[in-house]
Parts: C-alpha cells; structure tokens; sequence
C-alpha cells in the first residue's frame, strides 16, 4: 500500500498517521479542518510518547478531491460527524480501495448478515443507511483501537498507553487485502491481530464502553472512582447483563461476567474515559455508536434493557442541556 488517507486527524486518526507516516515507502495524507488543518500544514504529524516527540511530513487538505484516490482510507473521526465525512470521501475511494474505521461502538455494517436481525439496519448509527451507501461494505475491514490518546493541542498527538490493533472482514474468515493491512501496521510498530470473528472483538470492547464512557462523562469521575463506588458499579454490572443477552442472541457471546471486566478494567488507574475527554473539550459525545445502538439492537431481538435504557436517557439529557448531543433527535 502506497497511499493512504487517515481521515480526521484527532488523538486517535493522529496516532495512527505518525507512525505509518514513518514508513519510508508510503504516502500518508490527511483530510482535516480547522485548527488541526493549520497545524498539520505548519508541523506535519506529531506524536509524543514518555521518551520523545516524532514529526513527519503530510500532505493535509480539507478537500477529499484534492487528495485523490487512495489505496488505504482511515476513517478515525468521532461517531457523530460519520454522516457528513461518508458524503464527502468519495473521491478517495476507487473500486479496489480498502476502508478502515478506526472508531468507537457499534459501526455502520454491524447488523449486515448478522441471522439474528433479519436484515434490520441500525438506525441510530446509519440514519437512513447513508453511510451504508456512501460507503459499500466490499471496501471494509473491521476494526477495533486499543490504545489511550490524547491531543494537548491541535495537531499534536499524546500517547499514554496501549499499542494494540485488531482487524478483520466484517464477514468474518481471513482475506488477502485483510493480511496485507496487518502486515502494513506491523511494520508501522502496532501490536496487530488478524482477527476472524471481528464482530465479537468490536462487541467485546463496547461491553467495557457502554458503561464507563457515559457514566464517566454524566458524573466527571475518572473510571477508577466509577468502579469504586459499590452502587454505580452494581448498576454499570446490570447494564453489561443486559448486553450480554443481546451479544449471545447476535453471535457474539462474552464468557465473562461484569464483576470479570471490572477486575481488568481496574488495573488502568485513574484514567480519563472517551467521552469524558470529549465533555471536557466541549466536543459532541459519541453516545449513539456507544450505547443508543445496543439499545436498538435490544428492540429488533425483543430484549428488554431497563437499565441500558436508563443509562442512555440520563447520558442524552445530559448531552443535550451542554449542547453536545442533538436536541431534535427525540428517540424513544
């Protein structure tokens, strides 16, 4: 792979694009705007780690058409600008171009082929299944970010921890193009799987988010004060059994139980979820991706989610009395 766009520059599109970037024989551009637009014309990419900060040159451009076809497209912008961002990559994409959402919960694709649903779309997700045609599903891997990241400023990536990258066919199986894009990001320095049951890692690590991403953003509490408090971890356990149900009835059955991932996710320290950094920045919440879509999943199977419906109404109302989540979107 010869070129590849990382489209949406931020912590985690950032990370991604420094260190392909230091790959000697690819080309990595980057469709961005605004302050993280200037930033990468005036430093090209930057990624800062404990021991140092690395910088590569990019070519950056808010015009998808300026850019050009691609070979490798990155799409690792926050859940709620998919809509407008699938409209405008188009003339990335050629007929042999590879897509590679590098994002949060629950993608657009997920409910594709999936026996369970019957052909039921995701419509918290894919309003209107714009993404879905914006972008066929023959262009895209599967794939799920294990790291923590962060942007002091636009532009400038901070890498705190984790280095893991999971990819596969959404169809599941293993695929040419699916091992050259792992081999791609080995040599770039991630640690990467070639997963052949994707669905079930991307619905593994949402278990994990569906309660800590929004309960850290409602309350301003570090993951690590969440877990401590015997009742809202009593509640995040009911919500995750709730999911459970939904993941054995869609193929993706998870072995632990809550209290297991709590155990594992305790060993991070106090760390700063997500969405919570988004709250901060004043940044719109990827809630729909993240809990609205298991909600939905939920009601196409007939499961009840009393508390998964709690957990999103209080993380809505939130968002939406700080302007961070859409007030004309009523969903039931």
């Amino acid at each position: 792979m010869k070129k590849i766009c990382i489209v949406g520059a931020g912590a985690i599109g950032g990370f991604l694009g420094a260190k392909l970037a230091a790959l000697d024989d690819v080309e990595v551009s980057a469709l961005a705007r605004g302050k993280t637009l200037e930033a990468l014309r005036q430093h090209g990419w930057r990624l800062r780690t404990a021991e140092r900060t690395v910088s590569s040159p990019v070519r950056a451009s808010h015009s998808a058409s300026e850019l050009g076809p691609q070979e490798l497209v990155i799409i690792a912008v926050k859940g709620p600008a998919l809509v407008q961002v699938a409209a405008e990559i188009a003339p990335l994409i050629t007929e042999d171009t590879v897509v590679l959402p590098a994002m949060n919960g629950v993608p657009w694709w997920f409910a594709r082929g999936v026996e369970a649903l019957r052909g039921k779309t995701l419509e918290s997700v894919d309003p209107g299944g714009s993404i879905a045609r914006a972008i066929p599903q023959r262009h895209v891997l599967g794939a799920v970010v294990h790291a923590s990241t962060s942007t002091p400023e636009p532009g400038l990536v901070a890498h705190k921890m984790g280095n893991g990258l999971i990819v596969g066919e959404p169809e599941g199986g293993e695929s040419p193009r699916a091992r050259r894009i792992v081999h791609l990001l080995c040599r770039a320095g991630f640690d990467v799987t070639l997963s052949t049951g994707i669905r079930q890692d991307i619905w593994y690590k949402l278990w994990g988010n569906l309660t800590m991403n929004p309960v850290s953003a409602i309350t301003g509490a570090t993951v690590d004060r969440v877990l401590a408090d015997p009742l809202v971890r009593a509640f995040c356990s009911s919500a995750m059994a709730e999911a459970s149900q939904i993941g054995a009835r869609i193929g993706c059955a998870i072995e632990q139980s809550p209290e297991d991932r709590h155990v594992v996710t305790a060993k991070l320290g106090a760390f700063k979820s997500s969405m919570l950094q988004d709250v901060e920045a004043g940044r719109a919440i990827e809630l729909d991706s993240i809990v609205s879509a298991v909600r939905e999943l939920g009601q196409h199977l007939g499961i009840q989610t009393p508390n998964i419906d709690a957990l999103l109404g209080l993380a809505r109302l939130f968002g939406r009395v700080r302007g961070l989540y859409p007030e004309a979107e009523h969903r039931a």
